[in-house]
């Protein structure tokens, strides 16, 4: 089994790595198939990294302008360097090693074990974040780094270096192709490759693909660089042409110089016919001389034919570096637009956050008065439920009473003492009328009387008790009405404060703590400068 091995550099959102939000491209029903190798705060990595050698910096400063008080902060500033790195690895293509089938699950096997080692491998690359993403396409492997070195002559004595990180490693700067990055992703192909023999793949090379690796800014300095150097050897040849040019003269005096004394000595050999045979030879001599001098001239007419053709060349590869090197500057001037919208996009949504944070506020203050209130009329409604639990008792108490009075009623006419007897045999009419008719009758009336001041005190008791239970019975619906509505409010504001959860998880709640931040360090410089107006404004 053959495989192609794919390595890039990736744009380090960690948000997208550990599906914070999730891409069009993510299944979210296999979401929970990643793998999480390990994930840290990459403040406090820094921290943990570089604290000490952040307080042995400043202890050797006499200026304070010179002191570092956050070097997370001056790193994300700078230029220099990046906070930190990507590196993405991918076996295979959607094809052959699919992530919803056996070739797939081979995947990730492989890059585990890749990532299991990477960190012993890579000692000056502190990974923080690492994910295996199983609910795309294709298994691939997210590694999320800080480059450092220890030992440092400039600066801390253990700072942010990609270059001195990999260079530590044993990966030192080539040809514009074989920069320590690509030299360093060569490497781990390698390693990878090595781990995917282990399962019986491998690899399937296709040709380099280190070009993504260079931004257009890095690009830009390698034309820029290329162009200085074409430049150099444009001047050593230009030099080398005016030596050459030098040299040709040089040998033309010389053979104008021979050319001179060969006149010279033809005149002798006529003046001097005893001299002839040296002359002749000496003429055989500058003769020989003349044509080596004809044949390197010659050589030298052609060297300098081919170093002007040369030079044309050179000049035509800068004309072309320098049209590809505008290309570049017109395509960051698209990036740079394409940037500004961006930032604009995202200081639309934290005006959004700002007003959803204010509203949140807002809402969280109703919300608590709402709750304070409902606690309130909850308290109230027990009250008014324990009074109306009174006055039932009462209400049982005087039907009890009403049923005791029947029966006190009821002993009237059975209970012998308050029966009429019978007049004796001997007794007058007038004896008995006033020694037993009118005590009984004088006795029932008190009795009558007392029954009709109780009658109506209880029946004026029982209309109050009816108007009470009716007054307390309306103060219970309309709490009862009250709770309903601030359970409905409650719920409204619920909903909204989810809502905001929602907008933390799409923008990152790293975002939105530091827009948050942001804004409450804004409401202080406006409360202190209006406090500062109310003080020093009239005078």
């Amino acid at each position: 089994m053959e495989r192609t091995i794919s390595a890039m550099i990736g744009k380090g959102s960690v948000n997208h790595n550990t599906r914070a939000f999730t891409a069009k491209n993510v299944d979210k029903n296999r979401s929970a198939d990643k793998v999480e190798f390990c994930q840290e705060d990459i403040k406090q990595v820094y921290h943990k990294l570089f604290d000490e050698a952040r307080e042995r910096y400043n202890a050797k400063q006499k200026r304070k302008d010179r002191m570092i008080d956050n070097y997370y902060e001056k790193i994300r500033r700078g230029k220099q360097e990046k906070l930190f790195h990507e590196v993405i690895f991918q076996i295979g293509n959607k094809d052959d090693m699919n992530a919803k089938n056996e070739d797939g699950l081979l995947a990730k096997r492989i890059l585990t074990e890749f990532m299991d080692e990477f960190q012993a491998r890579n000692p000056n690359l502190y990974v923080f974040s690492a994910y295996l993403h199983m609910d795309e396409e294709t298994p691939h492997l997210h590694i999320d780094f800080v480059p450092y070195i220890t030992g440092s002559k400039r600066g801390l004595d253990t700072r942010v270096s990609l270059k001195s990180a990999l260079a530590a490693e044993g990966f030192t700067g080539g040809t514009r192709g074989a920069t320590e990055l690509n030299q360093w992703i060569a490497s781990e192909k390698q390693e990878l490759a090595t781990v995917m023999e282990r399962y019986g793949v491998e690899w399937l090379q296709k040709g380099t693909h280190e070009k993504h690796l260079s931004v257009l800014e890095f690009e830009k300095q390698e034309r820029a660089k290329e162009v200085a150097e074409l430049d150099s050897q444009k001047q050593e040849k230009t030099s080398e042409v005016a030596k050459l040019n030098q040299a040709v003269s040089s040998m033309k005096q010389e053979l104008m110089n021979t050319t001179i004394k060969q006149v010279r000595a033809e005149e002798a050999v006529e003046k001097a016919r005893e001299k002839g045979i040296a002359v002749q030879r000496d003429n055989e001599t500058l003769s020989a001389s003349n044509q080596q001098l004809r044949v390197e001239n010659t050589s030298l007419e052609i060297k300098k034919v081919e170093l002007r053709m040369d030079n044309r060349h050179l000049e035509q590869q800068q004309w072309q570096l320098r049209t590809d090197n505008s290309e570049l500057e017109m395509k960051q001037s698209v990036l740079q637009s394409e940037n500004q919208r961006l930032e604009q996009e995202q200081n639309k949504l934290q005006e959004d956050n700002e007003k959803l944070e204010q509203k949140q506020t807002s809402l969280q203050s109703d919300n608590q008065a709402l709750k304070q209130m409902q606690d309130k009329l909850q308290k109230d409604n027990a009250k008014l439920e324990i009074q109306q639990k009174k006055l039932r008792s009462r209400i049982d108490q005087m039907v009890q009473s009403e049923k005791l009075l029947q029966r006190d009623v009821r002993k009237y006419d059975e209970e012998p003492e308050w029966q009429l007897p019978e007049p004796g045999a001997f007794a007058s009419a007038k004896l008995f009328r006033d020694k037993v008719a009118l005590p009984l009758v004088n006795k029932l009336k008190e009795l009558v009387k007392s029954l009709t001041i109780q009658c109506v005190r209880l029946k004026e008791e029982v209309l109050q008790l009816r108007d009470k239970v009716k007054d307390l019975t309306s103060d219970v619906e309309f709490y009862k009405g009250k709770i309903r509505d601030m359970s409905a409010k409650t719920e409204l504001l619920q909903e909204k404060a989810d809502d905001l959860e929602r907008v933390k998880r799409y923008a990152g709640a790293e975002q939105i703590d530091t827009i948050i931040g942001k804004v409450k360090e804004q409401e202080r410089m406006e409360r202190q400068a209006i406090q500062y107006h109310r003080s020093y404004g009239a005078r």
